[in-house]
């Protein structure tokens, strides 16, 4: 059984980030990452962090994080490699939209780097993020609620 909630089990989250945080050519996704990970709760704070399960066993992860009243912006979507290729990566999308019209939020933006990232930009793509710029290879993409 497949389930995705908002957590504050912050050990779990920790370890998904930083494993996250190791994929080669995504070290430049990680700036103040310590200063993240040292306070998870007020980081996210107005947002929200879900993660996904697969029965017990957690399978990947992804945050939400205020810009403004009317903008979040999604993080550290993260899915584990064993966990690949099942179509949670798209769960976890919907699930994070959700949870942004939840709390009020009219726009959700990110920011992701399509040449270490190329499954996930294509899939942003193929759900109707609106790509709006490209700078160094990161590309800035956003949705309207």
């Amino acid at each position: 059984m497949i389930a995705v909630k908002c957590s504050e089990d912050y050990s779990t989250i920790k370890e998904l980030f930083v494993e996250y945080s190791q994929i080669k050519g995504a070290e430049g996704c990680f700036v103040s990452f310590d200063k993240e990970l040292a306070d998870l709760k007020g980081f996210y704070l107005d947002g929200a962090i879900l993660l996904g399960y697969e029965d017990t066993e957690p399978f990947g992860c992804i945050a939400i994080k205020k810009s403004d009243d009317n903008i979040c912006e999604a993080k550290r979507l993260y899915i584990k490699p064993e966990f690949r290729g099942k179509g949670y990566a798209r769960i976890m999308l919907n699930s994070m939209i959700e949870q942004a019209r939840e709390l009020g939020y009219k726009e959700v933006c990110f920011t992701t780097r399509p040449d270490v990232m190329n499954v996930a930009y294509k899939l942003y793509k193929r759900m109707g993020f609106e790509e709006l710029g490209c700078d160094n290879g990161v590309v800035s993409m956003r949705i309207n609620l």
